[in-house]
């Protein structure tokens, strides 16, 4: 059956066309080609399955604002370039990293027609995988299924306005979840602030917390409101509330059974309307047992609880999850969005991530910016020195077979997914899940 996607016209974006860009428009609107025409400045979010840009002189003074621009269009591209330019230094680099193709002007007409219509094809198969692909703020959760368990937690508890303790280990996405159930409540459109209780000094944590009034003390020159106010309407997140000292304990438990807080130095308490989350990597039942945290204040924190896994229990999500941080940073180094290759994802499987979600987001920032091929490799990572077990886990020869099992079924029905999922016996939208999960795409 034919894919009735691929019966539509192709669209293409012209932008800065030349005299020998100007027949080709003809060329191809004669054929049945939807074909539009722009400059750089006018570009946008086009509704074009492939631009043809005609890389000139003045493009290679600012590389990286054409890069920036290009990334926003959200489309593939293709270069028609003059053959002297393509020799200058860190051209043939640059074509290499953000194009599908490139043609040397003028154009050659007896292949530009079947190249374009290839590069085309290649663009909708791209964007239709990338539309099956998990929403950003999902791949962060990941799609095993401990992920999905949370997110449907998360999904469910959001709405209320009951207080929620998140655990889990640091790095393991605890804010993230924290942002989840602020953008699922009815607070969604308030205010969100995330007080670190670990990071501010002791002595500021009363003024920073409560705020306070001018004079209160020396260097307090005016008013001063706190996190709590600031956070009226909206959610308070206590990230690391294990480290709050015990004093500020009792003053923050008074604040969650009275909802009114007063300034350092004030006399008159103000009403705040605040949902408080809160999160620790610490075991609070041992500090309570140890008095180093309030009995009371937990049970007024610990309403609901959430807990999030670690990374290496959740193997299925690290490669998804790699690829969004690698589009991620795109913008910060300045090159397209690199794939890993099979000895980086061996090694990414292979490795404890005892930093977890923000170890993964590091290793794969240090990836983009160190890469020189088109893939990056484990070296990149700083993971080639990690020892290969002697027998795999469970998990990874589960993912290995996966990825076999549709390289095998792709090579033999290269250009029609419903053979290809029928031959593997599942739905299409789970075959273009597995496909972006494995960056076959």
């Amino acid at each position: 059956m034919l894919d009735v996607a691929n019966t539509s016209p192709h669209r293409l974006l012209l932008v800065d066309p030349c005299s020998d860009c100007l027949d080709l428009h003809t060329r191809l609107s004669d054929a049945g080609w939807q074909v539009l025409t722009a400059t750089l400045e006018q570009l946008g979010q086009p509704h074009c399955d492939l631009g043809l840009l005609r890389l000139q002189a003045a493009h290679l003074a600012n590389l990286g604002r054409l890069k920036h621009v290009l990334s926003q269009t959200g489309i593939q591209w293709v270069v028609a370039i003059p053959p002297d330019l393509l020799e200058q230094p860190g051209v043939a680099q640059f074509v290499a990293e953000w194009f599908l193709d490139y043609h040397t002007l003028p154009f050659d007409n007896s292949r530009i027609h079947i190249a374009l219509g290839r590069a085309c094809g290649m663009a909708r198969l791209r964007r239709r995988y990338q539309q099956q692909a998990w929403p950003s703020e999902e791949l962060f959760l990941g799609t095993s299924d401990k992920a999905r368990a949370l997110r449907n937690l998360v999904m469910r508890i959001a709405p209320t306005d009951s207080p929620v303790m998140i655990r889990g280990e640091s790095g393991s996405g605890k804010e993230l979840v924290a942002r989840g159930l602020h953008a699922g409540s009815r607070r969604k459109h308030g205010p969100f602030i995330a007080v670190n209780c670990g990071a501010i000094p002791e002595h500021l944590i009363q003024s920073e917390l409560f705020g306070h009034e001018r004079g209160a003390f020396t260097g307090a020159h005016q008013r001063k409101v706190g996190r709590i106010e600031s956070a009226h309407g909206g959610t308070l997140f206590l990230d690391e509330i294990g480290d709050l000292p015990l004093e500020l304990q009792a003053n923050l438990l008074r604040f969650l059974q009275e909802m009114q807080i007063e300034r350092v130095g004030g006399t008159c308490p103000l009403s705040v309307d605040v949902r408080v989350l809160a999160a620790t990597h610490v075991d609070l039942e041992q500090a309570i047992s140890a008095g180093q945290f309030r009995e009371d204040l937990y049970y007024r924190l610990n309403v609901l609880e959430v807990r999030t896994a670690p990374l290496r229990e959740r193997q299925a999500d690290i490669v998804p999850m790699a690829s969004h941080f690698a589009k991620l940073y795109t913008a910060e180094t300045g090159c397209r969005p690199r794939n890993f290759s099979s000895d980086a994802i061996a090694a990414m499987l292979r490795h404890p991530w005892p930093g977890n979600a923000r170890e993964l987001a590091n290793r794969v920032r240090r990836g983009m910016v160190l890469a020189e091929g088109r893939e990056i490799e484990a070296a990149d990572l700083g993971l080639a020195a990690a020892a290969q077990p002697c027998v795999d886990s469970l998990q990874t020869w589960v993912l290995r077979a996966e990825r076999q099992a549709l390289h095998a079924a792709i090579s033999h029905y290269p250009n029609n997914m419903g053979q290809v999922a029928r031959q593997l016996q599942i739905s299409r939208p789970t075959l273009y899940r597995l496909l972006h999960k494995h960056q076959l795409r």
